[in-house]
């Protein structure tokens, strides 16, 4: 059992009071290694709560600037910010409001090519990304790899969120099945700030709970919030889709390489919408 500083017992005061949290929880939290990828708006409000909870070793990856029009959504950024890379500032924010975490910036867009060596070394993944081709890639490699993640997206007023685990429920694809057709994104038609942040909110608790092994995740459930009327819909789905293409029966999608053109357009193209 490790030892806490008097600023960590401080610090996680009110987390060693939760009974299913407690000291081992936390432990369990400090050696822990989570990748959010996309430092914008669901990444913000991710990137805080992980931070703040004492997630000891925080990924970010991002290749963007921050931009005056990111900040009514983006809240771990400032005006000070403004010019500087996503990653520089969400760092700067993190390591001032819990010097315990340890961030590690990949200062890109994941690619085909960069993808899985980026989340091998993490325990939990965070998809906080805008586009559909990007999720699905996403989606695909933590599949291909076995490692668990956080699904979430979200235009105007509206979003969804799941957890894939391997071997415990579906995978995004066997929900969609690819990127739909017509899909809008927040820089074309608009999103309300705090929505986003209720969603990542929920995304920094699903890692928590894996991470420590309690409650229970949003595996084989698709949680769809509408913040305009403040409704809260679960949809069940508590097995994989045996048709689907990287994680059904008899899967089409064996590598990544094999599908890259479907992967193209947002990993390569930097984009203002949730992320």
């Amino acid at each position: 059992m490790m030892k806490f500083s008097r600023d960590q017992l401080d610090r996680y005061a009110r987390q060693f009071l939760l009974s299913e949290l407690g000291v081992k929880g936390q432990q369990k939290l400090l050696e822990s290694r989570v990748l959010v990828i996309g430092a914008g708006a669901l990444g913000s409000a991710a990137l805080l709560y992980l931070a703040a909870a004492g997630v000891g070793t925080i990924g970010i990856a991002d290749g963007d600037d921050v931009q005056l029009s990111n900040l009514h959504r983006q809240v771990i950024h400032r005006i000070s910010s403004i010019g500087i890379s996503k990653l520089e500032s969400a760092k700067q924010a993190i390591l001032e409001r819990n010097p315990d975490v340890k961030v590690i910036l990949h200062p890109m867009f994941l690619t085909v090519d960069n993808i899985l060596q980026t989340i091998a070394d993490y325990d939990f993944i965070l998809d906080c990304t805008d586009r559909f081709e990007a999720k699905f890639l996403i989606n695909d490699a933590c599949v291909l790899a076995k490692k668990p993640y956080s699904h979430a997206g979200i235009v105007r007023f509206a979003g969804q969120i799941m957890t894939y685990v391997p071997g415990q429920g579906p995978c995004l694809r066997c929900l969609l099945g690819g990127v739909p057709k017509n899909s809008a994104t927040c820089a074309e038609v608009g999103v309300l700030g705090s929505v986003v942040g209720i969603l990542g909110s929920m995304q920094a608790t699903e890692a928590i709970k894996y991470l420590t092994g309690i409650g229970e995740l949003l595996t084989g459930r698709v949680v769809h919030v509408d913040g305009l009327c403040m409704r809260f819909r679960t949809l069940n789905m508590a097995e994989h889709a045996a048709d689907c293409a990287v994680c059904g029966d008899h899967p089409t999608i064996t590598s990544l390489d094999e599908n890259r053109d479907a992967y193209v357009i947002s990993c390569s193209i930097p984009q203002g919408g949730t992320k």
